[in-house]
């Protein structure tokens, strides 16, 4: 499957506090193929839409203002939703059950998140 198929139409959740982040990953997605759903810039935005919402994936920064989406994480992996986790900040400390899942360190490169979020909608797709 090319990337614009695994793209075509896939429902993005984006969790990310940072306007300007927000805005440039929105953009980059949308470009791409992909539908965003979000983006939530809080805890209780975050919560709600993984929780309810039709998702293929996510991004999700790992610090929402000065909070840790660990339950957000919890609520993609008990829906089967695959996701890649961005942070900040140099320091990566979470549950060792969240260590392996894909991740980016900011700033980073927009090709390298779209390619890892099309990954990840392949490899769920089948």
């Amino acid at each position: 499957m090319s990337d614009d198929k695994a793209a075509n139409g896939a429902r993005i959740l984006l969790v990310e506090d940072s306007p300007v982040v927000s805005l440039s990953t929105e953009d980059a997605l949308r470009d791409r193929g992909f539908f965003v759903v979000g983006p939530a810039y809080d805890m209780a935005a975050a919560l709600d839409l993984s929780s309810r919402e039709q998702i293929d994936a996510a991004i999700v920064d790992l610090n929402i203002r000065g909070e840790k989406c660990f339950q957000v994480l919890e609520i993609l992996e008990k829906r089967d939703i695959p996701f890649v986790l961005t942070s900040g900040y140099a320091d990566w400390t979470m549950p060792e059950e969240w260590m392996e899942r894909p991740r980016l360190q900011k700033p980073f490169d927009e090709e390298a998140l779209l390619k890892k979020v099309e990954k990840l909608v392949r490899e769920k797709a089948g």
